[in-house]
């Protein structure tokens, strides 16, 4: 590799609103964010889907006693 072209890699800190600390490696230093994947809820499965339309409900009906084969695709 070339010498002197490279951007600076050192140690970095990410410092999430919850408390967690990850660290890693980037050019951007020291930064913080405001959620992070210990407490997103899509992570920690505290997700609830808003269906206010009852799609959902009417999908699981429909296909409730269907089995599935496996993949279909060549």
């Amino acid at each position: 590799m070339k010498e002197g072209i490279h951007p600076k890699y050192p140690a970095t800190k990410i410092s999430c609103a919850c408390g967690t600390v990850i660290e890693t490696h980037s050019t951007k230093g020291d930064y913080a964010v405001e959620i992070c994947s210990a407490c997103h809820p899509f992570f920690t499965g505290k997700q609830k889907i808003v269906d206010t339309e009852g799609r959902v409900d009417r999908f699981n009906r429909k296909y409730a006693g269907r089995i599935v084969l496996g993949n279909t695709k060549s």
